[in-house]
């Protein structure tokens, strides 16, 4: 018997003898042999596992064992070992799962109900670029409305035809072109210049009067108002007010259906009696219909003249001076049209909605470039020393060394005539 397994052999059993055998002690049998065999089977798997279980994190630290070493014959091709195989390794860090949401090529891709964007964003979204483009549009209405009225033009011709006043000339013009930019207003644009006699407030007034026929192509769109021709001394002023108002009412009426700004012009107004200027007054008032809101008045009077005078002679060494500080002479002008605001709004109150824009006094040297302009003019060669002995016949204010003239330009045409 091999480990306590029985023979396979026959067992043959000899005679018996008669007389007495002492009993031997007998071998353990098959009924005690098979457990015992059965538990060591048990003990060597139970080893093996345990050779073979991979070794958790901290499981050695915890316990004090020392970890398994790796066989240095364990193959590296994927076997059946994978514990013993997998223990070995050092552990990885897990990465953090992304996010983002992988589709199939064959698959129709569509976002999670979860990530779809709101409809109020979405219309956002729109309003904003409806808004944008509105005010890209508004701008570029702003260009082409300005563009119509050639400002650039008439500024140049301005400061090529009006000697002297290029403070007045530059605000003038920047008046016009900030109501001009759009053709929707509130209230009508009102420009009084004023100054002494001479200056040249007549010359820009026509000179407005002619650039404006010009761009509007109509001239019916520009009315030239003189008091002196139109209502005289002799008129009764309510006929002179009931006409002045049915023609602006025409002229404000065409220049709406062809959607153009028109120009009115009304020189002398220091002449004018009480009822022409309510009448105006009444005409800049926003309870007018819309039509008479779109309209550029320029009012052209010597009333403060004095006022100028005697500011500019109190002022000479800076206010008119080329070479005197910019901030200087801003400021002294600043302080002339308050000043003579202050003053025509005490006559009436048509002079508070009013762009005061003053014509100051005329040195010698533009007096001369008057005559020389005039002699061009009237086909005369523009010397330049005839025109000084011209221009020294006239009266002149003299002040810090400066001389300005009494009349301006005034006299310039009927000494140029005489020639």
């Amino acid at each position: 018997m091999d480990r306590g397994q029985p023979s396979a052999e026959p067992v043959v059993s000899e005679p018996m003898v008669s007389e007495p055998v002492a009993a031997a002690p007998r071998a353990p049998g098959p009924s005690v042999m098979a457990p015992l065999r059965a538990v060591v089977r048990l003990r060597r798997r139970v080893c093996l596992l345990r050779k073979r279980r991979p070794l958790t994190p901290g499981a050695g630290l915890d316990s004090g064992a020392p970890a398994p070493r790796a066989h240095a014959d364990q193959p590296q091709f994927f076997t059946f070992d994978g514990p013993a195989e997998l223990a070995s390794r050092t552990p990885r860090k897990k990465r953090r799962r992304s996010r983002v949401v992988l589709y199939p090529d064959n698959a129709r891709r569509s976002r999670p109900r979860a990530e779809h964007h709101s409809r109020a964003q979405s219309c956002l979204l729109l309003l904003v670029a409806i808004v944008g483009f509105q005010v890209l549009n508004a701008i570029e209405n702003l260009d082409d409305n300005a563009l119509r009225y050639d400002l650039d033009g008439l500024e140049k011709a301005l400061q090529r035809a009006v000697f002297g006043q290029p403070a007045a000339v530059g605000r003038l013009v920047a008046l016009l072109r900030d109501y001009l930019s759009t053709h929707v207003h509130s209230r009508p644009l009102l420009l009084a210049l004023h100054g002494p006699s001479g200056v040249g407030k007549s010359h820009v007034g026509r000179l407005l009067a002619r650039h404006f026929r010009a761009v509007l192509e109509d001239s019916a769109l520009v009315v030239q108002y003189h008091v002196r021709h139109h209502c005289p001394s002799a008129r009764a002023p309510q006929d002179c007010r009931e006409e002045l108002a049915r023609h602006v009412a025409d002229v404000v009426a065409r220049a709406e259906a062809e959607e153009k700004t028109p120009l009115l012009v009304l020189d002398e107004v220091e002449l004018m009696p009480p009822a022409l200027l309510d009448e105006l007054h009444g005409l800049l008032q926003p309870q007018r219909p819309h039509r008479f809101h779109n309209a550029v008045y320029v009012l052209l009077s010597s009333a403060g003249g004095a006022e100028v005078t005697r500011f500019v002679l109190q002022n000479a060494s800076r206010t008119p001076a080329p070479h005197a500080d910019r901030a200087h002479r801003a400021r002294a002008e600043e302080e002339l049209r308050a000043g003579l605001k202050a003053l025509l709004v005490r006559g009436h109150p048509l002079w508070q909605a009013a762009a005061v824009v003053p014509f100051l006094l005329l040195d010698k040297q533009d007096v001369v470039n008057c005559f020389r302009d005039e002699m061009a003019g009237e086909g005369f060669f523009p010397e330049q020393a005839r025109a000084e002995l011209l221009a020294a016949q006239l009266s002149y204010y003299r002040v810090a060394g400066r001389e300005f003239a009494v009349t301006g330009c005034k006299q310039v045409v009927a000494r140029v005539n005489l020639l």
